[in-house]
C-alpha cells in the first residue's frame, strides 16, 4: 500500500517529506531547504519508482507493437491519458495531447491553429504577466500572419486590468492566451471571466496552467476554455512531459504540428492521410517513461487532495508573507488578493543575485532573476527579484530559517 494513503486529512507533513528522497541531504553543509518549486518541484518515490519499473520491466515502443512488452507499455502510457482526462475534466479522452510541456503545447497551438485561423489584421491578446513561453510563440505567429499582438496591462499589485481587457476585445480578436497563475508573482487570474468575455467576441482562449496544476482545481469544462496546457515537472512528475487539452472540434480542424510516424494513417509519395485524434499531434516515439510516471504524480496529488494541498500551501504563503513584511528593508513584489504559493521580493541595497548566492551557502534554494518574465520586470521597474515558492512538503520551520538567514545577511552587509 502506498504510505500516502495513510496520511490523515490534516496532512502529515513528515510522512509527505519522507516520500521525497532529494529533500534529505545537506547543501553547503546545511540541510537543504528547497524553495524553488515554481521552477520545478521535487519528485516523490512513487514517481521515481515508476520510471525505474518501466525501464527495468517493460521498456518497449508503444502503439505499433503486438508483443507483450509493447502492449504493457502502451497500456501504461494510455492509462496516463485517461488520468489526465479526469485531472482536467475533459469531455473526451482524445482531447488530451501529450507534449513535452507547456512551452511545446503553446507552440503547437500558435503554429497549428494560428496557421489556419489567424489572418492579416487579426488580433491576439496576452497579458503583462506572461512567461516568455506565452509571449514569443504569439509574436512569431503574429509576425508571420501580419496580425497584431495586444497586451493587457497589470496593476501595481500584479493583477490584470480587466476594464482595459474588456475594451481591447473586438471582432478582430481571434485568440486570447493567459496564464492561470503567474510564475513570477503568484497572481491567480480570473480565467472564467476572461474566457467568457473572449467568447462573447468569438475568440478562442488558451490557458497556461503551468503554475496551477499542482495547486488549483482544474475543470476545463467549467472554465469553458478552448485549450489548457500543463507541464508534468511542476506537478511532481518528470521533466519533458505534459499535456495540451483542446476542444475536440478545434483539434479536428487543426493541421498536424509535426510529421512522422504515428501521426499518419497512410503514406505514399503522392499523398499522406493523417491519423485520428489524439495521435495526429503525437509524431514519433514519445517520451514514454516520463508520461507513464506522470500518472503517479496525478495519483500523489489525488491521494493528498487538491483542497488540502491548497489550504496548507496558503498557510505557508501567509506565514512567509507576514515574516518577510516585518523586515524593514524587504519590499514584497506582487500583492494580489488571490495567489498561489509564490512570494517575490527585493531587498534594499542588495542585488537579488547576491542574495540568492548567499542564501545558497546556507542550503536555501530560491530563484533569482527575471523568471522568464522580462516584460513584467520592466513594467515593475526591476531587473529581477528573489522568489521563494512553496510546496506541500515545505514547513514553517524552513521559512523561519529563510527569514533568519535574510536578517543575518542584511546585518552582515551593513
Amino acid at each position: 500500500m502506498n504510505p500516502l494513503t495513510a496520511i490523515p486529512s490534516s496532512l502529515d507533513i513528515k510522512k509527505i517529506r519522507d516520500q521525497f528522497p532529494v529533500l534529505h541531504q545537506r547543501v553547503n553543509g546545511k540541510p537543504l531547504i528547497y524553495f524553488d518549486n515554481a521552477a520545478t518541484n521535487q519528485k516523490p518515490k512513487q514517481v521515481i519508482n515508476a520510471l525505474v519499473e518501466y525501464y527495468q520491466g517493460y521498456n518497449a515502443n508503444i502503439h505499433r507493437g503486438i508483443h507483450t512488452l509493447a502492449e504493457q507499455a502502451t497500456k501504461a502510457y494510455e492509462t496516463t491519458r485517461h488520468s489526465m482526462q479526469k485531472f482536467v475534466n475533459a469531455e473526451h479522452v482524445e482531447e488530451i495531447i501529450f507534449t513535452r510541456g507547456v512551452t511545446e503545447s503553446i507552440n503547437l497551438v500558435a503554429s497549428s491553429y494560428g496557421r489556419v485561423f489567424l489572418k492579416e489584421n487579426d488580433e491576439v491578446i496576452i497579458s503583462g504577466l506572461e512567461h516568455h513561453s506565452n509571449i514569443v510563440p504569439w509574436q512569431m505567429a503574429c509576425e508571420e500572419k501580419k496580425a497584431k499582438l495586444k497586451i493587457i496591462p497589470i496593476t501595481e499589485s500584479g493583477e490584470i486590468n480587466l476594464d482595459v481587457y474588456q475594451n481591447q476585445l473586438s471582432a478582430r480578436t481571434k485568440i486570447v492566451s493567459i496564464n492561470h497563475a503567474s510564475n513570477s508573482l503568484g497572481t491567480i487570474n480570473p480565467i472564467k471571466k476572461i474566457i467568457k468575455l473572449a467568447h462573447e467576441v468569438g475568440a478562442v482562449v488558451l490557458i497556461d496552467g503551468a503554475q496551477a496544476a499542482a495547486h488549483l482545481k482544474i475543470d476545463v469544462q467549467a472554465f469553458g476554455c478552448d485549450f489548457y496546457c500543463i507541464s508534468s515537472h511542476k506537478m511532481y512528475g518528470p521533466t519533458g512531459a505534459g499535456i495540451l487539452y483542446g476542444k475536440k472540434e478545434l483539434l479536428e480542424k487543426m493541421p498536424p504540428y509535426m510529421g512522422g510516424g504515428e501521426m499518419i494513417k497512410d503514406v505514399t509519395f503522392e499523398k499522406t492521410t493523417y491519423n485520428d485524434l489524439p495521435y495526429k499531434f503525437e509524431a514519433g516515439t514519445p517520451n514514454i517513461a516520463d508520461v507513464v510516471a506522470l500518472n503517479e504524480a496525478v495519483n500523489f496529488i489525488n491521494e493528498l487532495g487538491k483542497d488540502q494541498i491548497a489550504e496548507y500551501e496558503n498557510e505557508l504563503l501567509a506565514y512567509a508573507t507576514k515574516q518577510l513584511s516585518a523586515i524593514p528593508s524587504v519590499k514584497l513584489i506582487g500583492t494580489a488578493k488571490e495567489k498561489v504559493a509564490v512570494q517575490s521580493f527585493i531587498i534594499e541595497g542588495i542585488h537579488h543575485f547576491d542574495m540568492g548566492q548567499m542564501l545558497d551557502t546556507r542550503g536555501i534554494a530560491v530563484r533569482t532573476g527575471h523568471h522568464c518574465t522580462q516584460p513584467l520586470m520592466e513594467r515593475l521597474g526591476l531587473e529581477g527579484t528573489v522568489r521563494a515558492s512553496f510546496s506541500v512538503y515545505n514547513t514553517k520551520e524552513e521559512i523561519d530559517e529563510l527569514i533568519e538567514s535574510i536578517k543575518r545577511i542584511i546585518n552582515f552587509l551593513k
